[in-house]
């Protein structure tokens, strides 16, 4: 099965002081919390703060390359994780043609916001990355607990 998400924003981790965007699904049942790098974090909170820059930066310029080619982003999919490593595609459609991409999950997310497509999760990532986490010493429970702790302007107010 698979599940709609969307981008609710960027925090750090406490412990590690890694960022992490954070996915949610559309019910509000499911969190999924990836630790991505600071660069892909700046890249991701650019695009939803919808930040205009002076030059088109790496995933602004994918964008205006597939607008320019007539490519369109159907959607993205974040597929599997293995050992803490999160796969993503790319849905592009062109010519009637339907391609599917590999891509690093920070990547389709942040190309994702700038095209407004839509953000799908199989459900089995969501499972796995829950017990990864509780190995990890987290738990679903603690992690639901300290977003809702956190204030909505901790979000994607992450900067380099």
């Amino acid at each position: 099965m698979i599940k709609e998400m969307q981008v609710v924003g960027i925090t750090i981790d406490p412990g590690t002081q890694s960022p992490i965007v954070i996915l949610r699904d559309l019910e509000n049942r499911n969190i999924l919390p990836i630790w991505i790098g600071i660069l892909e974090a700046n890249a991701i909170a650019v695009g939803l703060e919808k930040v205009k820059l002076p030059r088109p930066m790496t995933h602004d310029l994918f964008k205006n390359v597939m607008e320019q080619l007539g490519v369109s982003l159907k959607k993205i999919e974040i597929t599997d994780i293995k050992d803490n490593t999160y796969y993503a595609v790319l849905h592009l459609e062109t010519g009637g043609k339907t391609l599917t991409i590999d891509s690093r999950p920070s990547d389709a997310l942040a190309i994702a916001i700038r095209l407004g497509a839509p953000i799908l999760v199989h459900e089995s990532v969501i499972e796995k990355a829950v017990r990864v986490e509780a190995e990890g010493g987290q738990d679903k429970d603690k992690w639901a607990e300290l977003l809702e702790k956190m204030d909505p302007e901790d979000f994607s107010k992450y900067k380099m």
